[in-house]
């Protein structure tokens, strides 16, 4: 009891007895007065109005308002710069930063020690960097919609939300739309980014050195690439919608013991999911629908498993060029393959006979591109009936040894299906512009 009286007394005293609730009207240089007057604690009210930035805020303080109270940073570095913790931010627009890539100029930016900033539904537009969560420990980032600029070069661009070296960020309810990536986390950990939607972007999340952390129940459409892991270990990445994305759905790159299930890829012009020297992932769960590829793995990617998948009219279901076999099936399940013709006389859910999608002719065609003019040829048909009719003649590859009869199911909610509907055939129509997905240099 005593040592309870004693942590209260504590916290009573802590507490900055003076805060208080102070309205600033929108003017040139009211809002850095105000908050140069300011007590630790106080919540300052922003009127209706332009209220010129940059400011940074250097104690702990509330700044709230209603959207029509806009910060303007007028094309000057930083629009608002938090450099104290436990600041809160939440129901105002933040627009005009300076596009200084070298500076990272910002509509918002959480400073190094600038622990527990709040980040709240507010409206970030226009900006090189929307919100940068920049060494700060524990960050909230929701509800906020963020809008980036528009440069012709999408490389040009900065990010939606970026995450550098601030362990226990969490963005989530978030919208992002334009700029570059959605969200990049680089060099941090323990972060969750959740329940965002994100559009008409290079990369919806971009993970670099980003360890044990999750992404989860985000949306990603239209976007040249959805959920990018790369040089990462123990991310969770769970119930991820990816919708007409142009590139990649899902893409492993040197990114180890992942836990990727329940993520839905659909419609994306390339590759539902890229694997590339990626070891000892667990992939479960997972629709990946109406791809030009299914999965292409490579590099020497080893140890994963993969089960209770579901392969939907991709042009190719798997691309894997390999010498020995690889099972695809954990604990007697396996995947469903829609064009695996087979049957279940046992009545267990699981198909009779085994699966391989590809073949030799896969093999030389992706080997020798120039090969795909006898793809029709009588030799090439010969071949493959031989193959599937006398299976030792088979090369290594993939090997499902019990395919599912059922595919898997991940419901899209009704409000996306528009957008999806919407860029469905964008990527079609549109010419090819300047950013390259084999590029990885500039990661």
């Amino acid at each position: 009891m005593i040592r309870v009286l004693t942590l209260l007394l504590s916290m009573l005293i802590a507490l900055p007895l003076w805060a208080d609730e102070r309205h600033v009207a929108a003017g040139r240089g009211t809002l850095a007065a105000a908050i140069a007057g300011a007590n630790a604690g106080d919540v300052l009210v922003l009127g209706p109005g332009l209220h010129a930035g940059s400011i940074v805020i250097d104690r702990p303080l509330t700044l709230t308002g209603r959207h029509a109270a806009i910060i303007d940073g007028q094309g000057d570095g930083t629009v608002v710069s938090i450099d104290a913790s436990d600041v809160t931010i939440s129901n105002l627009t933040v627009t005009g930063s300076g596009l200084n890539s070298e500076e990272t100029d910002a509509g918002i930016k959480v400073l190094r020690k600038a622990d527990r900033a709040v980040v709240e539904n507010n409206r970030v537009l226009g900006n090189l960097h929307g919100i940068d969560v920049h060494g700060g420990f524990d960050a909230q980032v929701r509800n906020n919609v963020v809008e980036g600029t528009r440069q012709p070069r999408m490389n040009d661009r900065g990010n939606g939300i970026y995450i550098w070296n601030s362990p226990g960020t969490v963005v989530e309810g978030n919208s992002v739309r334009w700029g570059r990536d959605g969200i990049f986390s680089n060099t941090s950990r323990k972060g969750v980014y959740r329940n965002n939607l994100f559009r008409d972007l290079r990369f919806a999340v971009h993970y670099m050195y980003t360890n044990d952390s999750e992404v989860s129940g985000n949306v990603s459409i239209g976007n040249h690439l959805g959920y990018a892991i790369m040089f990462s270990n123990r991310v969770v990445i769970k119930d991820n919608l990816s919708l007409s994305d142009r590139s990649h759905g899902v893409m492993l790159n040197f990114a180890n013991n992942a836990d990727v299930s329940g993520n839905l890829v659909r419609g994306g012009a390339n590759k539902c999911t890229f694997i590339y020297n990626a070891h000892k992932n667990l992939i479960y769960g997972n629709r990946f629908e109406g791809c030009n590829i299914g999965i292409h793995f490579t590099a020497g990617a080893e140890r994963n498993v993969f089960t209770g998948n579901a392969f939907l009219g991709n042009r190719t279901q798997v691309k894997y060029v390999g010498t020995r076999d690889i099972e695809w099936s954990f604990e007697g399940r396996g995947n469903y393959w829609s064009d695996h013709a087979s049957f279940d006389l046992g009545g267990d859910g699981i198909a009779d006979s085994p699966f391989r999608p590809n073949d030799l002719m896969d093999h030389i065609l992706w080997s020798q591109p120039a090969a795909a003019l006898l793809t029709g040829a009588p030799v090439v048909q010969l071949i493959r009936w031989a193959q599937s009719s006398f299976p030792a003649t088979l090369p290594g590859g993939v090997v499902d040894s019990a395919p599912l009869m059922k595919a898997p199911t991940v419901e899209v909610p009704q409000k996306y299906l528009a957008m999806e509907a919407k860029v469905a055939n964008r990527w079609k129509e549109r010419e090819p512009d300047e950013f390259d997905i084999n590029d990885l240099s500039s990661h």
